[in-house]
């Protein structure tokens, strides 16, 4: 009995060994020969395809080798992340299409010219872009593009030949350097020599904030439409230069589930999408499963996933006339792990990527000039719908934010739509739109559908539920005044090139001087002001001299009493001026109309020392994209301090501690006391979405919420998750009232401000008015799903609150004020929190 027992252990334990340690053969197609002289990745990183997972140094390594040896890539490197990291693209086709290649993209683009639509596909090789592992955590797709690379360099026969003369391939190895190299260095770390697949292990549960996201945290899966990040920079400039027909995206999903292809849930398609998309995503989808079934996995598609907000790599392509396919495989987390369908093993996940890239190549080359001729279709439709909206076009601008004003701007300018200066300054239904700081965007060019998509809103849907956001006005997301016009009698000349704002001194006053708190860079200048120990002062109330009107907010630095020299104080001021793109006015006097310069109503601004919470149970979604905020954008310093070691941190160093979004039991009781003593003792706590729930239930802040008391009646089992799916606020946008004279508010000019939201957090209105400065309007939803349910709680409820504990203050923010780094229009709002929270 004990010998069959050794038996079987040998036996299970050589079965484990041999699923995981498998040569280059297992994802390879059958009875195909190689290119001897192509390297495999063996000879180049040294282990197996899934032997280890692969670090984004040994990926670029192979890459490069493949591309000195093979007549049929061609490496090039588009940019660096964050960390220093290559961002590589092969572009892989047969050497006779290479020898003319660039006649081969000029000629594919005449197919996105509604001008040139009756051009012949005839011959025309269908271009095909494959990206792998934009979340880091997600590795078989990176994994597999070493497989992949090595087929597409070294296979031979008719087949592979013939797919590589009808299509140009632009394989994309990582889509996330960062995140791949952060995951590879824990999984190897972590990696048992005798294979162990419990689920527990420590090799399955990454440290935080975990390989998904890039250096700043960010789900750069979220940002092709927004492109904030170096990385999706590069890959956007690939797309447009190319337009590719068809781009894949190959992700991981929970360890239990299969495989799963596109097309999703038919009922969540953007109602932009053409129809004969989702046809096409389907008859794609053929190969996939065909493909699946011969290598024996299971596969789903047509459930869970959508193809609604355009900013996800599966369906920017889709607005854009080509055809996005999202792959989603379940994931090993590690090596081998115990799953619902047996044992996963890292080389089955990478098998299932590798089989789905070439059953990609193989549809795309077989329905090639139907695809084509869909590209084709697709911008005629556009051009027809560019024509009848030819006197149409779409104002933006901020008379009072220049720099706000450019960066929505570049976002059209890097996807290629064009848009022009004013003629004259023009007011339109209230607005004022003034040349130099306001653009027009007319609708008859190139893509009609991607300006409608980036610049409309929504708020009626066939479905209830979003893997989403249901909403990105960007104009709303950039608190940007903007209109629909229907002349173009004020558009001027058209702009190619965009310059940042010049900031500048003005006068020659040698009484102070004084700053609007309206520019987007004002928080950046003042940081620099107070960090070279110049004294300045913030109006609480408008005032007006020499000719100008200051607004609420604006900056004094007196030129008198100052620890510098009066010429040092100018120089200073007048570099900070040009670093950050604003207007600085030096003045002659402090007699005014209103408050004067020397008025009590001028108080002083500290310098502030800011931390925030990271670590297990803090959100790093949140936390990363206020530590980008900071770091790349105003320069600011923030001190990550992780919930770890919390308790042997002398908190007293820090003005500001920003709490983001948190697990219930992120913080022990030792803890909450320490925050508690540190804000009596005079700290601002700053909380967010959960926080706020969180910091009232401990009695930081007396707040009262508004609760849903929904109960379903008539709902069946099986109709469960669509009914509390449907009362999920994934992401919407919200108009609110502000009360300008409040600090919390300064630098804004109008009384309104579009807020997202995505949570169900509703907090009632304090009984006195002054202490709502910002108050949700009796008909607030402006663009995006909410239900009716949470709509009525939303409205009149207020998404800020700040009240006093001792001699410090919490303050209360339901949503986040940051969000995917492209929500410029709040952004103000977290550095009034910091900068002028005493005033509150």
């Amino acid at each position: 009995m004990k010998s069959l027992i050794s038996l079987l252990l040998v036996l299970s334990c050589y079965s484990i060994q041999s699923q995981q340690n498998v040569d280059l053969s297992y994802y390879l197609p059958d009875s195909i020969t190689y290119n001897p002289k192509i390297p495999t990745p063996k000879q180049i990183i040294g282990h197996e395809v899934g032997q280890w997972h692969v670090t984004h140094d040994k990926l670029e390594q192979y890459m490069r080798a493949l591309a000195k040896s093979s007549e049929r890539i061609l490496l090039e490197e588009r940019g660096k992340t964050f960390e220093g990291r290559p961002l590589l693209l092969l572009t892989v086709t047969s050497p006779t299409n290479h020898g003319q290649l660039e006649g081969i993209r000029q000629e594919h683009l005449k197919l996105s010219d509604s001008n040139r639509n009756s051009i012949s596909v005839d011959g025309m090789p269908v271009v095909v872009y494959q990206g792998f592992s934009i979340h880091g955590n997600e590795p078989s797709g990176s994994n597999a593009a070493l497989a992949y690379a090595y087929y597409l360099a070294a296979a031979e026969g008719p087949e592979i030949e013939d797919i590589l003369q009808n299509s140009v391939i632009l394989l994309d190895p990582c889509f996330n350097p960062d995140g791949l190299q952060r995951f590879a260095h824990w999984a190897n770390s972590n990696k048992n020599l005798q294979p162990n697949p419990d689920s527990n292990d420590r090799e399955f549960h990454e440290a935080w904030p975990g390989g998904r996201t890039n250096h700043y945290w960010f789900d750069m899966n979220r940002d092709w439409l927004p492109v904030q990040l170096p990385e999706s920079r590069a890959r956007i400039e690939t797309y447009h230069r190319w337009m590719p027909n068809i781009l894949t995206d190959h992700h991981e999903m929970g360890t239990n589930s299969t495989f799963f292809f596109q097309p999703g849930e038919p009922t969540r398609v953007h109602p932009l999408t053409p129809k004969e998309n989702q046809s096409l995503t389907a008859e794609i989808g053929n190969f996939h499963a065909r493909a699946l079934e011969k290598i024996g996995s299971l596969y789903y598609s047509e459930e869970n996933y959508d193809d609604y907000y355009y900013g996800k790599g599966s369906t920017f392509p889709d607005i854009n006339g080509g055809i996005g396919i999202l792959f989603e495989q379940g994931s090993s987390r590690g090596h081998l792990q115990e799953s619902e369908n047996g044992l996963l093993t890292f080389p089955f996940t990478i098998r299932n990527q590798m089989t789905t890239a070439i059953s990609t190549i193989e549809a795309a080359t077989e329905l090639r000039p139907k695809i084509l001729k869909y590209q084709q279709q697709f911008f005629k439709e556009v051009g027809l719908e560019s024509v009848i909206g030819r006197s149409r076009a779409i104002v933006f601008g901020d008379s009072k934010d220049a720099a706000k004003t450019r960066h929505l701007a570049e976002i059209l300018h890097r996807h290629k739509i064009k848009f022009h200066h004013l003629r004259n300054d023009f007011r339109y239904n209230g607005m004022d739109f003034k040349k130099g700081a306001s653009f027009m965007v007319p609708y008859s060019q190139k893509n009609h559908r991607l300006i409608k998509a980036m610049f409309e809103k929504r708020t009626s849907f066939t479905d209830s539920i979003f893997y989403d956001i249901s909403a990105w006005t960007f104009p709303l997301a950039f608190n940007m005044d903007y209109a629909d016009i229907r002349s173009l009698q004020n558009m001027g000349e058209e702009i190619t090139e965009l310059h940042e704002p010049k900031g500048k001194m003005k006068g020659n006053g040698d009484y102070a001087y004084l700053f609007e708190w309206n520019e987007y860079y004002t928080p950046k200048a003042l940081n620099q002001i107070l960090k070279k120990g110049i004294r300045a002062k913030v109006a609480k109330k408008k005032f007006s001299l020499e000719n100008k009107n200051y607004g609420y907010g604006t900056i004094m630095v007196p030129i008198q009493n100052q620890n510098l020299p009066a010429e040092s104080v100018r120089q200073i001021l007048s570099q900070t001026a040009q670093d950050c793109g604003i207007e600085i006015t030096a003045v002659s006097t402090g007699l005014t109309q209103g408050i004067d310069l020397g008025s009590n109503d001028f108080e002083p601004v500290k310098k502030q020392r800011v931390g925030i919470l990271t670590g297990n149970g803090v959100r790093s979604y949140d936390a990363g994209e206020i530590w980008h905020l900071f770091d790349t954008r105003y320069q600011m310093k923030l001190s990550k301090l992780d919930v770890a070691y919390l308790s042997r941190i002398d908190l007293n160093r820090y003005t500001d501690i920003i709490v983001p979004s948190i697990a219930s039991n992120t913080l022990g009781n030792s803890n909450i006391k320490k925050l508690k003593d540190w804000v009596q003792d005079g700290g601002t706590l700053i909380t967010y979405r959960s926080a706020v729930e969180f910091f009232a239930s401990k009695k930081f802040i007396d707040l009262q919420f508004k609760k849903d008391t929904l109960i379903a009646k008539n709902v069946s089992f099986e109709q469960k998750q669509n009914f509390t799916g449907a009362q999920v606020t994934g992401g919407a946008i919200f108009e609110a009232q502000l009360d300008l004279s409040h600090p919390i508010a300064f630098g804004y000019k109008n009384k309104t401000l579009p807020l997202f939201r995505n949570t169900n957090i509703y907090i009632v209105p304090d009984k006195n008015s002054y202490n709502n400065p910002i108050k949700y309007t009796e008909d607030p939803l402006l663009s995006g799903y909410i239900s009716e349910e949470n709509l009525e709680l939303i409205k009149n409820s207020v998404p800020f609150q700040v009240q006093h504990l001792g001699r410090g203050r919490v303050i209360a923010f339901t949503d986040n004020t940051n969000f995917r780094a492209f929500w410029y229009g709040t952004n103000k709002l977290l550095m009034n929190a910091i900068f002028f929270g005493n005033l509150m």
